[in-house]
């Protein structure tokens, strides 16, 4: 089930888009696309696939799904039953480059840039700042060409002081991760996404950073919060997503030793502390999904 990348050229004389949508059921694809993705969920229910990501969705969902990270609102099987249903959703596309290729990497620009880089993986916004964000991108469709601009500026910024946000999909998932200015974590994150699949220990991976073991964990935790070894699973464990949903001729026990596990209930205990599912219910959940979309 290879995610499908679709085109969304916004026209030539707007720089994003903005659109209401009222149909019987979302679109059934598992897709991909360019531009970032701001959907607020108006009216609906059913399983959102981010990334490796599967969750719930109901009406009130805020979610930015970030630049060619794969993705599918899926809605639960009575509205491919019903007729009388209908779904509802207020969606914003906008390219990376939308306002020109340097402008998101200006200095005063550099927490907007920030987001967009965190949405690579997906972000549920949850807090405080949600009802304004929806409130704003209700004005939106009504302004003019000038303060539209103005209002996704103002929404992003919405988002990036929100301090209740969700990370979705694991950061390995399309070989993406959060871009931080240290040079050690740039060092440790290539060499890891390089490495993977081979025997990787800390104290090699230190000494690529000149530190000695207890003083790389230290840092790399309060850096990433979260663990060397969790987020070397996570790398694993996104990477064997992957190949779950690509490779169909490959067993559970290939698919583990391909990823760098020698034991295999190590791997399944790692896949369903990362996921929540074990291999197998995760293969099953997207086939069922990609069942329903062919139906």
């Amino acid at each position: 089930m290879k995610p499908k990348e679709l085109i969304r050229t916004s026209l030539s004389h707007e720089s994003f888009t903005i659109s209401k949508h009222k149909l019987p059921r979302f679109l059934n694809v598992w897709h991909y696309h360019q531009e970032l993705e701001l959907i607020y969920i108006k009216k609906s229910t059913g399983t959102k696939f981010i990334g490796d990501s599967i969750e719930r969705f109901s009406a009130g969902d805020l979610v930015l799904v970030g630049s060619c990270l794969p993705h599918l609102w899926l809605n639960d099987k009575i509205y491919f039953e019903r007729k009388d249903l209908i779904t509802e959703a207020w969606v914003i596309h906008f390219h990376p480059h939308c306002f020109g290729e340097r402008f998101f990497n200006i200095p005063e620009m550099h927490k907007i840039f920030k987001v967009m880089e965190d949405a690579k993986v997906g972000i549920r916004i949850n807090g405080v700042n949600k009802e304004k964000i929806i409130e704003r991108m209700e004005k939106i469709f009504f302004e003019s060409d000038f303060d539209k601009v103005m209002s996704l500026l103002h929404i992003m910024k919405l988002i990036e002081g929100e301090p209740d946000k969700t990370s979705l999909s694991s950061h390995s998932f399309i070989n993406a991760y959060t871009k931080n200015s240290s040079t050690k974590l740039d060092k440790v994150y290539e060499f890891v996404l390089n490495n993977f699949k081979q025997e990787i220990n800390l104290n090699q991976t230190a000494e690529l950073v000149h530190m000695n073991p207890s003083a790389f964990s230290r840092y790399f935790k309060q850096t990433t919060n979260k663990t060397f070894v969790q987020f070397l699973n996570e790398v694993r464990i996104g990477y064997a997503c992957k190949i779950l949903l690509d490779e169909d001729d490959k067993n559970v026990s290939e698919i583990a030793f391909e990823c760098g596990y020698n034991n295999l209930s190590n791997f399944n205990k790692q896949f369903k502390l990362i996921t929540g599912k074990t291999p197998r219910a995760y293969l099953t959940s997207h086939r069922q999904a990609d069942l329903m979309v062919n139906d």
